[in-house]
């Protein structure tokens, strides 16, 4: 962990982490109301879509790639989606991307990225939710206005991958703005540092 440089008088520190199972459980509290939410809009707007025939005839067409096109864009989506968090915390870092760690979790095959300095908190939460947004929020929306097919599962794809993300940006939601946030160096989560 980078050297804090917080005059810990004026600070007290606070751990807010999660396992990677209670993680990926708790994950799927903030999806559900998503495909709640988006999946009946996208069938009302778009009904022909979902015709028998239109059905029958994209699975015949698709069939073997249905399952390998998702995972295909899944993994460079991963890459992309971390590059966003540090992108965005770099803007706000003193060192900028020195002060960001990329690399990968090979025993769970995933990608990360750190920040390794402090940030106060509308940075922290802003680079917490861009990928989210970009990648998720945002094409779905779009592919729910156009009635693209592709775009709002895309979306949805990484509304889903942002779900660890937005579980982190739940636990900071009684954080208040003055505090500090940094990126937990070891577990999932991250440490608050709350003004006295």
């Amino acid at each position: 962990m980078e050297n804090i440089p917080l005059d810990t008088v004026n600070y007290s520190k606070e751990e807010l982490t999660v396992s990677a199972a209670r993680a990926n459980a708790l994950a799927i509290v903030f999806i559900v109301p998503v495909l709640f939410l988006f999946v009946p809009a996208y069938i009302w707007l778009w009904p022909e879509q979902f015709e028998l025939h239109t059905l029958q005839s994209f699975f015949r067409e698709n069939r073997e790639n249905v399952f390998l096109y998702p995972l295909l864009l899944f993994i460079p989506g991963a890459i992309v989606h971390e590059l966003l968090h540090g992108l965005t915390w770099a803007l706000f870092c003193k060192n900028g991307l020195k002060s960001i760690k990329y690399g990968v979790h090979w025993q769970l095959l995933t990608p990360y990225c750190h920040c390794k300095e402090v940030l106060p908190l509308r940075p922290y939460v802003l680079g917490g939710m861009m990928p989210g947004l970009v990648m998720g929020v945002l094409p779905t929306i779009a592919g729910l206005a156009t009635g693209n097919i592709y775009l709002f599962a895309f979306g949805l794809l990484f509304t889903f991958a942002a779900g660890g993300d937005a579980l982190i940006l739940w636990m900071l939601r009684k954080t208040k703005k003055e505090d500090l946030v940094q990126d937990h160096p070891d577990l999932i989560g991250c440490i608050v540092y709350h003004k006295l």
